[in-house]
């Protein structure tokens, strides 16, 4: 039986919901550093430090993540991986995503492998966080994932091709602009942190606008506004 979540903390903190959402939002929805996000701020009069922004972030913004995963819709059947480098103090990570057929991210784990371990502790990752098995799984033909299906999941259709694994490979691109923007990720766990949050909050004010008529997607994005001011406990944005 699922209990009713009830908004998040903000006991101890000088400004409202309304303030601190709006700028996790901004932060986590464009393109921009800290410092651009406390000038927007003191434009509307909000005086705030690009630190006390960046503490908002860390607090609030895997809490948002969270529940934008569990109101999400039941997540499609056929699972898109694929896995994509970083370069962290300069040396070679690895940022594995899926991505079901609608584009929707369904999970990212950042390891400095990419070998059958790896793959199997990225399955288990995925497996544990949505609570469903897909139809089908697609992804390149690095082998380590036809060795880590047949162990975690042997009755799930496997499609190995390069061409069919295109919408895995484009949800890389909104990480490839961040990365630039904060100047590349400073460890493992900065990267986690930041990307588990920001491929829920970025893809609840990104619906597929080049599929729907002007006035659905005004719509739709209005009723995610709503959504957001009801997880977030905020009235309305500041």
């Amino acid at each position: 039986m699922k209990t009713k979540n009830l908004a998040p903390d903000y006991k101890g903190f000088r400004f409202p919901p309304e303030i601190i959402s709006h700028a996790v939002c901004l932060y986590f929805r464009f393109s921009l550093s800290f410092r651009d996000v406390e000038e927007l701020l003191a434009q509307r009069g909000i005086v705030v430090t690009y630190e006390t922004v960046r503490q908002w972030c860390m607090k609030f913004g895997q809490i948002y993540a969270n529940e934008l995963r569990r109101r999400r819709p039941r997540c499609g059947d056929k699972w898109h991986m694929d896995e994509v480098y970083l370069k962290i103090n300069g040396k070679t990570h690895y940022l594995w995503r899926a991505v079901d057929q609608d584009g929707n991210v369904l999970d990212i784990l950042v390891q400095s492998r990419r070998n059958k371990k790896a793959a199997k502790r990225f399955f288990r990752k995925l497996l544990k966080e949505l609570h469903s098995v897909p139809r089908v799984i697609i992804t390149d033909k690095l082998r380590s994932y036809g060795a880590a299906k047949r162990e975690i999941l042997p009755g799930v259709e496997h499609r190995q091709h390069k061409g069919l694994n295109n919408r895995a490979e484009n949800s890389h691109q909104p990480t490839r602009l961040r990365e630039k923007k904060m100047r590349r990720f400073k460890s493992t766990k900065q990267a986690q942190h930041f990307l588990s949050a920001f491929g829920p909050i970025a893809g609840h004010f990104q619906p597929r606008r080049h599929r729907l008529r002007a006035g659905k997607y005004r719509a739709l994005l209005q009723d995610r506004f709503q959504t957001w001011n009801e997880l977030t406990g905020a009235k309305r944005v500041a």
